[in-house]
C-alpha cells in the first residue's frame, strides 16, 4: 500500500501540481530506488555509508554490507532470470540420414507394441480373449525387439528408453490386466477381479519407475519384470488353464506382488547359460501337458526370487 501511494503522488505531481516545467529530476527517480533510498534512512544506514560523518573505518563497511542488511519489500520479489529453452536432440551423437532411419526403425517397434496393446483391449472388449492373450505375447515379442535393436544398431537414447517405458506401461501395466478381468468374468465376482486387476497395474506402475531411477544391475531383476508378469498373465489366458476362478486371482494378486518385491529374479542372459538339459525338461514336459510345465515354470520361478534373496543374506 506504501508504494502504491507513493506512485500516485508522482502520478498527480506530473499531471496536476508541475504543469510550470518545474519538475526535478529527483522527482522522476524510480518507486524502486526511493523506496530503497527511504529504507535506508529509517534504519539509519545512509550514517554508515557517509565516511564524513565521523565513522570508525575500521568497521570495513561499504555499500555491499549495507544492501546486505537492507530489508526486502515482499511485495518486490527477486527477479530470477530465466535461461533460454535449448532444444536436446532425440538421437545423441551423429545425424546422418543411415542413422535417423535406424532410430525410426526402433521406435517403430515400440509404437508396434503400444498399437498391439490398445488392440488387446479393445478385443477383450468385444469378448474374444484369446485373440487379446496372443496380441499381448506379441507386445513381448516387440519389446524386447526394440531394446535389442536399439543396442544393435547404437542408436539407444533416452528418449527411446522413455518411449519404451511408457510403452510398456500401456501394454503390460493397462492392457494385460484388461485382458484378465474380461477372462475372470464370470468366473469370479466382479469386485475380486477389480481388485487383481487393480493390482496389477499399480504394481506394475512402481515397478517402471523404480527401474528408470535404480542403478542397473546385468545380473538380476530387482523383482519380477513387468514384461515376464504380463507375458505370464496373457499365456495363462492363451492357454486356458484348468484351475478355480479363486486361485487364478490369488496367482495374479501374487504376481503384482513379486513385481513391486525386492528379491533378485535372474535375466534371460543368465537363464540361456543353463546346462542344456534343464532346457530339454520343459520341452518334453511341453509335448507331454503343456498347461501343466507352463505352471511349474512360473512357479519355479517366483520360488527363485525368495530363494537367491535368502541365499545371498547368507553369505553376505
Amino acid at each position: 500500500m506504501r508504494r502504491s501511494s507513493t506512485f500516485a503522488r508522482q502520478v498527480l505531481l506530473v499531471r496536476v501540481g508541475r504543469r510550470d516545467g518545474d519538475l526535478h529530476p529527483t522527482d522522476l527517480t524510480p518507486t524502486e530506488h526511493r523506496y530503497a533510498d527511504r529504507q535506508r534512512r529509517r534504519y539509519g544506514l545512509d550514517r554508515l555509508s557517509r565516511p564524513t560523518l565521523g565513522v570508525d573505518p575500521t568497521l570495513g563497511l561499504d555499500r555491499a554490507d549495507i544492501d546486505a542488511v537492507v530489508p526486502v519489500s515482499p511485495a518486490m520479489p527477486p527477479m530470477a532470470q530465466v535461461d533460454e529453452a535449448r532444444s536436446i536432440p532425440l538421437l545423441p551423437g551423429e545425424r546422418t540420414m543411415a542413422r535417423r532411419m535406424k532410430f525410426g526403425l526402433v521406435n517403430a517397434c515400440t509404437l508396434a507394441s503400444l498399437m498391439l496393446g490398445m488392440l488387446a483391449i479393445f478385443l477383450a472388449m468385444q469378448g474374444e480373449v484369446r485373440m487379446a492373450a496372443l496380441c499381448l505375447i506379441a507386445c513381448v515379442g516387440f519389446d524386447g525387439l526394440d531394446g535389442a535393436l536399439a543396442r544393435r544398431l547404437g542408436v539407444a537414447s533416452p528418449f527411446g528408453a522413455q518411449m519404451d517405458s511408457l510403452a510398456d506401461m500401456c501394454s503390460f501395466g493397462l492392457a494385460a490386466p484388461v485382458v484378465v478381468y474380461a477372462s475372470l468374468a464370470g468366473s469370479v465376482s466382479t469386485a475380486a477381479a477389480a481388485v487383481a486387476c487393480a493390482l496389477v497395474a499399480a504394481c506394475a506402475a512402481i515397478r517402471l519407475a523404480r527401474f528408470n531411477v535404480s542403478p542397473k544391475d546385468g545380473r538380476f531383476f530387482c523383482g519380477v519384470p513387468t514384461t515376464m508378469a504380463a507375458a505370464v498373465l496373457a499365456v495363462t489366458v492363451a492357454i486356458g488353464l484348468p484351475v478355480p476362478g479363486a486361485v487364478l486371482v490369488a496367482g495374479v494378486a501374487l504376481l503384482a506382488f513379486a513385481m513391486v518385491s525386492s528379491f533378485p529374479y535372474a535375466k534371460l542372459a543368465r537363464l540361456v547359460k543353463l546346462p542344456p538339459w534343464l532346457w530339454l525338461a520343459p520341452v518334453i514336459g511341453a509335448l507331454v501337458d503343456i498347461r501343466l510345465t507352463f505352471a511349474l515354470i512360473v512357479v519355479g520361478y517366483l520360488v527363485s526370487g525368495p530363494v537367491l534373496w535368502l541365499r545371498q543374506r547368507r553369505t553376505a
